[in-house]
């Protein structure tokens, strides 16, 4: 592995953006760790194999409050790929587009990152370490596994503890967090699956999806033989600073209805 792209999807989000992509800035690219270290979340402290080079790609989902200029002026920023919507379409639009460019420009990692500050940057290396040493082929985040997270609304606590249940028996996986923003891939898991929703409802969709992909089995002699495998999942633990409405958290209840709707679409009836 050589590359890995960071796919931000952006709406509205002229106060924010800029300070996460500062703090993205000031984030080492992800390091191929040494396999069986411990985690660590800052690369400059960990054992490494080498270093990644890191594609940042924005896509602007036609923000109509000053957003769109700044992404626009992204372009000449060394590493950056801008992509704009003439329309707003959602955020599932948006991560799709992000992960066309990504495939294109060849990166070989993808990883999905909110432009809100919700999500640290600096959790990059956490999340991307166990496809970088090859123990996964997918890795979901998660604000419940021990991390620190700003305390909020109890009620998106327990419709996501719902959702996520649901969509656990539907795809056979053990997830605790399928809402978390953070979803990182190999590329030939993301190349396998076409993204169809346009909004929140990306989130249960992309994991039923990922729970049925099939990737060629390492035969052990640096090839791969006829048979497939399921892809590998991981999941780990990731710190949250929520948002409340009032600053500006786009997320409601008909996004949760929406969810139910595509674990059954997604997860059962395919």
């Amino acid at each position: 592995m050589k590359t890995y792209a960071v796919v931000i999807p952006v709406y509205n989000e002229r106060e924010l953006a800029p300070k996460l992509l500062a703090r993205l800035d000031d984030t080492p690219p992800a390091i191929i760790p040494e396999r069986g270290r411990a985690v660590s979340t800052d690369p400059r402290t960990a054992d490494a194999k080498g270093s990644l080079e890191r594609l940042i790609i924005v896509v602007d989902d036609a923000s109509t409050d000053g957003t769109r200029p700044f992404v626009e002026s992204l372009r000449n920023r060394p590493g950056y790929h801008v992509v704009l919507h003439p329309n707003n379409r959602g955020k599932g639009a948006a991560v799709r587009a992000g992960f066309a460019r990504a495939i294109e420009l060849g990166a070989d990692v993808l990883l999905i990152q909110d432009a809100d500050l919700e999500y640290d940057p600096a959790d990059h290396q956490r999340v991307l370490e166990p496809i970088l040493d090859g123990r996964a082929d997918v890795v979901f985040g998660s604000r419940f596994l021990g991390e620190t997270h700003r305390v909020l609304y109890y009620w998106h606590y327990a419709a996501n503890r719902l959702i996520t249940l649901l969509c656990n028996m539907a795809t056979n996986l053990n997830l605790t967090d399928i809402e978390c923003c953070f979803k990182a891939m190999r590329r030939e898991v993301a190349e396998t699956i076409t993204i169809e929703e346009d909004r929140f409802g990306i989130e249960p969709e992309l994991v039923a999806k990922v729970s049925r992909v099939r990737l060629p089995r390492a035969d052990g002699g640096g090839g791969y033989s006829d048979s497939t495998m399921r892809a590998r999942v991981y999941e780990v633990a990731v710190s949250y600073s929520g948002r409340t409405y009032e600053e500006g958290k786009k997320i409601t209840w008909r996004d949760g209805v929406r969810a139910l709707v595509c674990i059954f679409k997604y997860g059962v009836m395919r």
